[in-house]
């Protein structure tokens, strides 16, 4: 790319060498978790799509709150849904693995008139919408006694399978959804949806929509992509557990947990959720045996996050750094000067 001007010597720039140097990393970390259900016990395994999960649904809610702007507390409604999906699909004959992308279909179906009513909130006012939709979905879901009402039920189509080999399978579908999510919304960000919504949150939807962005557009986009992704998360929970029950499903502890996330490792950063992620199953294993004490704790970790390290761990490491795993911005680097001196001077 060539300099902006040959008077202001800089280059606009978004990944260099460290970025490249990064992905082979991050892509030998990926070959290296593909193998594992090969050496590690079915328990790590069983502890990994969690954390897979808390991936997806963090990653989602970053992509909502910390590039679209929409501070949402109900993105539970959405879990439920993908997760009801999946036992509807399975109900009609339809195997669990492959109901996954109909379930995460399913939720950005039921988004679009969600959003319609959503985006008439603003502000705290929309966080709390958001939560009311979720309770609202989660009083018509027991409504039907198909999908086992109040109490619950049991996911058919998988039973007759290996405890192991199911275990390893549902391992590798939800490794392959975290991957495609982060691809996903790097991608995504990467386009002119990514450069629309930085233009939303660094000025304001008024300037914004002054320089020609569809605000709504980009913002509804962004909405249905972060449904369908907590959509496939909530299948990926039923599969694993083989089961569902609404109380638990629709709890408003899943968006709890995608906040602490993505609080923790850097709001409106692709790398925050990751490393958020890393942090929360760290103190998951380590205060599992505290009971009470064990969210206290975390709602101590959260709050001091967001006072002393506003823009999260990886907000740091980045201030101090530069690094950047997923690079979705623009950047300056100084280039040489291209205006040659003149010929008077080059002779003296």
């Amino acid at each position: 790319m060539k300099p902006l001007s040959p008077s202001f010597p800089a280059i606009v720039v978004r990944s260099g060498r460290d970025h490249k140097t990064w992905a082979v990393l991050l892509a030998a970390a990926v070959v290296t978790l593909v193998a594992m259900p090969y050496v590690a016990h079915t328990g790590t395994t069983s502890s990994f799509v969690m954390f897979f999960v808390l991936l997806i649904m963090a990653s989602m809610w970053n992509l909502l709150a910390g590039f679209g702007g929409m501070v949402s507390i109900g993105q539970q409604a959405y879990v439920g849904i993908g997760a009801y999906s999946v036992l509807a699909f399975a109900n009609m004959g339809v195997q669990p693995f492959l109901a996954l992308p109909l379930a995460a279909l399913t939720c950005a179906v039921f988004a679009i008139p969600t959003s319609w009513l959503a985006f008439r909130l603003r502000g705290d006012y929309f966080a709390v919408g958001t939560w009311v939709i979720a309770e609202v979905y989660r009083l018509i879901v027991i409504r039907f006694a198909d999908l086992g009402g109040a109490s619950g039920k049991s996911l058919p189509g998988l039973r007759g399978l290996d405890p192991v080999f199911r275990g390893a399978l549902v391992y590798w579908v939800a490794l392959a959804l975290a991957v495609l999510t982060i691809l996903g919304c790097y991608l995504l960000l990467r386009g002119r949806t990514g450069l629309a919504l930085t233009a939303v949150r660094d000025d304001d939807e008024t300037a914004a929509k002054a320089n020609g962005v569809d605000v709504t557009r980009s913002k509804r986009l962004v909405y249905l992509v972060s449904a369908a992704g907590c959509g496939a998360a909530g299948g990926l929970l039923i599969i694993d557990a083989l089961s569902v029950q609404p109380e638990a499903i629709f709890s408003v502890q899943w968006s709890a947990y995608m906040i602490f996330i993505v609080i923790v490792g850097g709001i409106g950063y692709l790398e925050g959720p990751l490393i958020g992620a890393i942090v929360f199953f760290v103190l998951q294993q380590l205060l599992a045996g505290y009971g009470s004490w064990y969210l206290i704790i975390l709602g101590l970790i959260g709050a001091a996050a967001a006072i002393w390290l506003p823009h999260g761990i990886w907000g740091k490491i980045t201030e101090k750094t530069g690094v950047q795993l997923f690079p979705v911005t623009y950047r300056l680097k100084l280039s040489e000067p291209t205006v040659r001196p003149p010929a008077e001077s080059v002779r003296k």
